[in-house]
C-alpha cells in the first residue's frame, strides 16, 4: 500500500472521511491482509488510526515536496 491515498468512497462514513482528501495510511500489515487500511481521520481522537476498507481509497504517489507538507500537518 502506497504511503498516501486519496478517499474515493465515504458512504458508512461521511462524518470521517471527506471524499477527495488525502490521507496517510498508518502501516499495519494485519489490515491489509484483511484488505482494510489504516488511517487517521476527521475525527482524530485516536492517535494508531482507524480501520476502513481499503476499496474506499485510491493509492496516491506524491512529490516529496508534498509528501512532507502533509506530514507536517498530521494529515
Amino acid at each position: 500500500m502506497s504511503r498516501f491515498v486519496i478517499c474515493i468512497d465515504n458512504s458508512g462514513n461521511p462524518a470521517s472521511l471527506i471524499v477527495g482528501k488525502v490521507y496517510c495510511v498508518v502501516p499495519d500489515a494485519e489490515a491489509e491482509a484483511h484488505r482494510m487500511v489504516r488511517i487517521i481521520d476527521e475525527d482524530k481522537s485516536e492517535p494508531e488510526g482507524y480501520l476502513y476498507p481499503a476499496s474506499a481509497f485510491v493509492p496516491i504517489e506524491l512529490p516529496e515536496e508534498a509528501e512532507r507538507a502533509l506530514m507536517a500537518t498530521g494529515t
